[in-house]
């Protein structure tokens, strides 16, 4: 059985109304559960606390593995495995290794930051996620706040204090 929410959301037309909400918000120590945009919003992260993510760092070892695969792959190919002299090149030649070297590196590390993107997000396949409203993906902002954490009248009123054109409960 899943865990239901009980949620308190406003609708704001303009992502700076959304920003000055925010910012009261926080001003008033008043807990959000989360903000819906339907695009990123520069700013609003430092609001709402949150620190900056770490996906770059996997990036990076992502794109390291890719690089040693790619290194150590071509260096047993063409120097153990199966040693030609083509062209009157060694064996070994680490300059004909760049470009297959550099394109492993960007293919893993891409694919491993968007697997981890999704596993840590809790997306993917068959992951059903509730809709709190659908005009959220289109031209809307939101501000909810979960009613066991915040009262339902008092979040009411802040939302419509900040300019929030709709408000409404939903469970989610």
């Amino acid at each position: 059985m899943a865990n239901h929410k009980d949620i308190v959301y406003g609708l704001y037309n303009d992502e700076e109304e959304l920003l000055k909400a925010v910012k009261v918000a926080g001003d008033k120590h008043i807990d959000i559960m989360d903000v819906y945009t339907p695009f990123p919003i520069h700013g609003l992260d430092p609001l709402l606390g949150l620190s900056e993510s770490r996906l770059h760092i996997g990036g990076f070892v992502y794109g390291a593995l890719g690089t040693l695969t790619a290194f150590l792959g071509m260096s047993w190919m063409l120097a153990k495995d199966w040693p030609v002299i083509f062209g009157g090149k060694p064996h070994w030649s680490v300059p004909a290794f760049i470009p297959i070297t550099f394109e492993l590196t960007v293919l893993f590390a891409s694919i491993g930051m968007v697997v981890t993107f999704y596993i840590i997000n809790g997306l993917g396949p068959g992951v059903v996620n509730p809709t709190i409203d659908l005009r959220i993906t289109d031209d809307k902002f939101c501000i909810a706040f979960d009613t066991a954490s915040t009262d339902k009248a008092s979040a009411e009123s802040f939302l419509r204090s900040t300019g929030a054109f709709e408000v409404n409960s939903k469970t989610i």
